[in-house]
């Protein structure tokens, strides 16, 4: 069906104009443009309003400031029309409204403009394959035929009316009716006067003629803080990007062979100011900036930054993937946060949730008073574990409402990868359901083929669009090829969690260590599948939360044992291959389980133990990006050798790391018992002096500075299999790492 036209001559019939306004009033006439304007009847031009609550309603020159002529009232709900004498076209022309209370008003008439999508944006749209949607949906200040204002654009294929309401209207959906583009089910208005920071929703009239709770816009670019949900118009980016050399050496890096250690973080809760405020985005872009770049990590990891109402969430059920969350600031102060990061060379990650979405009134379910995004049937539409609802993949529509969101925070805010949230959830269709309550795909597996398939999309489009950047599954299943690319019949992620290595060495760590020679090999059996996948080893929120405690609350003995488990812990970590990740408040031994309330404890710095777990994890990131064996071959099994498995008697491992080309060696040693050990021989590949370039116990990090005087030569004695051999001291919950020279 074509659009209508924005002029027509029309019936004169008086009582079909007036059962016309009687039907918009009712929020029940699909083509509020058939209908108010400019029309011209029987040769002479005829406009029409509706404006409830006016006294009197005049036409003004907007050219010349004259009245043109006073319209009469058609609707006691106050629909307004009349002829234009002299006049036969439409002329520029706005109206001037007295409310009766010795108030007046004057705007320009949003029913005088062109439709503000072109063509082939519509059918683009209606075809799913928009993949830049975000430039024409949501709400958008420009200029129209000279006039300011903003256009708004909201996909609800199956209303039977939209209205966009706001303060700017009273939040009266009779007075901003939109127009339908029927080939993409696409509402769109322009409505001239507004400008950034107003605040709107959507007024939905359901296909079966019921009102819809007010929507946020679901493509909104900003969203009014919390308990408040409308969406709010944002200004068009004014922030000047100063990461040039970032980005052009972002496009260069191999990620896979480069020192990758990420530092997870909550922004709300990572440190408050007076009086328990969040921290701004640009004050974060000072202190958590120079804390990361001193503590080494190479990039930040965002937990969801996209607009989300309950703070308990955490961002995990979103409401506005587009809308960068107004806790700490407005999009703008999010970019300089970015910006910030890459001068001082640090990436930024997010995460990002397409997985699931809250069923908030406000939100996307059941938008336009259809199971829309979400799946109809419960049994693959509704996400039994956290009470929220499935994106229906199957739909060309939705799948582009959530790459666009992904392209989108790559493109606009620069950031440097996504890490997808609950990949698990995504690819099973019996995914934390029994037997009856899912639903098999065409051939009768459990596999999800339409999100398989918009993974793949997503990852495809990341890596071809946005050079350098890096995508990141959470995923608990041995799900095959997760990192491998697409066109090797992978999911196309650059990396996935390691969420065996995690559990089992998590368990291992809690122990007593009179007892860890009975689980020795929850340390080793990661190696069994460690290049398998391009592999994160994550410490991540999920392990501080829920009762589990803290990193150091899980660690046994007294402060200082606990203290010194920790650091031999985090060193053994930071030597196994695989790329890290560590929560906040890890680098410091937090005390507590982490609270999204509160910030983290920074006075326990005032300890010695806690400023010492501090130290050693900045020195772990300096030893992890300055040699090369610890880095370059993290992903492939030449880069990694045992070199003792076994001696689970003395709770001790040894392995070795190799950099690309045979450059470099590294030997890593850790007694994860409280007894020192001298004497203990290792075996060795080559001759030569061997650097002590790590001691976990070192008495800089608080321990007993139990060592080897600074490294150790390797005698011609074999051992392990090897012709050489080192005679360290080991030191008690210790972790040592050397270095051969040249």
């Amino acid at each position: 069906m074509p659009d209508q036209p924005l002029t027509r001559t029309i019936p004169t019939d008086p009582t079909g104009i007036d059962a016309a306004f009687a039907a918009l009033l009712d929020a029940d006439h699909g083509d509020p443009f058939a209908v108010l304007g400019p029309h011209v009847v029987d040769g002479r031009l005829e406009i029409r309003a509706i404006v409830p609550g006016a006294a009197q309603v005049r036409v003004v020159d907007a050219a010349t400031g004259a009245v043109a002529t006073e319209l009469g009232r058609r609707h006691p709900d106050g629909a307004f029309a009349g002829a234009v004498p002299g006049r036969d076209r439409p002329f520029a022309y706005r109206l001037r409204v007295d409310w009766g209370n010795g108030q007046e008003g004057e705007f320009d008439d949003a029913y005088c403009f062109p439709p503000v999508l072109g063509d082939l944006d519509v059918h683009l749209l209606a075809e799913g394959n928009h993949l830049r949607a975000w430039e024409h949906l949501g709400a958008h200040p420009r200029t129209v035929e000279g006039v300011g204002g903003v256009a708004f654009a909201v996909w609800a294929p199956n209303a039977r009316k939209v209205s966009v309401v706001g303060d700017f209207d009273a939040w009266d959906g009779r007075r901003l009716p939109m127009r339908l583009r029927h080939g993409a089910g696409v509402w769109e208005l322009f409505v001239p006067g507004l400008g950034p920071g107003a605040r709107y929703k959507f007024e939905i009239k359901g296909p079966g003629g019921e009102m819809l709770p007010l929507k946020a816009d679901p493509v909104a670019f900003r969203a009014e803080r919390t308990p408040a949900t409308a969406s709010v118009v944002a200004a068009p980016p004014r922030h000047e990007w100063q990461d040039g050399a970032w980005m052009a050496g972002r496009a260069a890096t191999d990620w896979r062979s480069a020192p990758v250690s990420i530092y997870e973080v909550h922004l709300p809760s990572w440190k408050r100011g007076d009086g328990n405020r969040y921290l701004s985005y640009r004050e974060l872009a000072e202190d958590l900036v120079a804390h990361v770049v001193e503590m080494g990590f190479t990039h930040v990891e965002l937990l969801p930054i996209t607009e989300y109402p309950f703070d308990g969430s955490w961002g995990y059920q979103p409401t506005g993937l587009y809308a960068p969350t107004s806790r700490m600031g407005d999009p703008d102060d999010l970019r300089a946060f970015v910006d910030a990061c890459h001068r001082a060379g640090v990436g930024v990650l997010t995460d990002w949730v397409p997985g699931h979405f809250p069923a908030d009134a406000h939100g996307l379910a059941r938008f336009d008073g259809t199971h829309l995004y979400e799946h109809a049937d419960p049994r693959q539409g509704f996400h039994q574990d956290w009470n929220t609802l499935i994106y229906n993949y199957g739909r060309p529509e939705v799948t582009n409402f959530l790459l666009g969101s992904g392209l989108y925070w790559l493109d606009a805010f620069h950031v440097d990868g996504l890490r997808v949230d609950a990949v698990a959830s995504m690819l099973y269709l019996d995914y934390s359901r029994k037997a009856g309550e899912w639903v098999a795909n065409r051939f009768g597996g459990n596999e999800n083929l339409e999100a398989i398939a918009f993974l793949r999309r997503m990852n495809e489009l990341a890596y071809g669009r946005h050079p350098g950047v890096m995508t990141v599954a959470e995923e608990s299943t041995a799900w095959p090829a997760v990192s491998r690319p697409v066109y090797l019949g992978g999911l196309g992620f650059g990396f996935k969690w390691n969420m065996g290595w995690m559990h089992d060495t998590l368990r291992f760590i809690g122990k007593d260590p009179i007892h860890r020679r009975y689980h020795h090999h929850d340390l080793t059996f990661g190696l069994l599948y460690a290049f398998s996948e391009n592999f994160v080893l994550p410490l991540s929120h999920d392990e501080v939360v829920h009762g589990k405690g803290s990193l150091w609350g899980r660690m046994p003995g007294d402060p200082s044992q606990k203290a010194a488990n920790l650091r031999a812990y985090l060193a053994f970590m930071w030597t196994h291959p695989g790329k890290k990740l560590l929560f906040m408040g890890g680098e410091f031994g937090q005390e507590r389980e982490w609270d999204h309330d509160r910030s983290l404890d920074w006075h326990l710095l005032d300890d010695p133990l806690h400023e010492g777990v501090r130290r050693a994890v900045r020195d772990l990131n300096r030893l992890y990006r300055s040699v090369p064996a610890l880095h370059e071959l993290d992903c492939e099994p030449a880069g990694f050798e045992w070199i003792e498995a076994n001696d689970s008697d003395s709770s001790v491992l040894a392995f070795l790391r190799r950099g690309r080309d045979g450059r470099g060696l590294a030997v890593v040693v850790v007694n994860f018992t409280p007894l020192p050990r001298t004497g203990y021989r290792v075996g060795v590949p080559e001759a030569g002096r061997y650097v002590e370039r790590f001691n976990s116990d070192a008495a800089l990090y608080g321990g007993s500075d139990v060592g080897n005087g600074g490294g150790a030569e390797a005698t011609d004695r074999p051992h392990h299999g090897r012709p050489f051999s080192l005679d360290l001291v080991l030191p008690p919950l210790g972790a040592l790492v050397l270095e051969r020279e040249g």
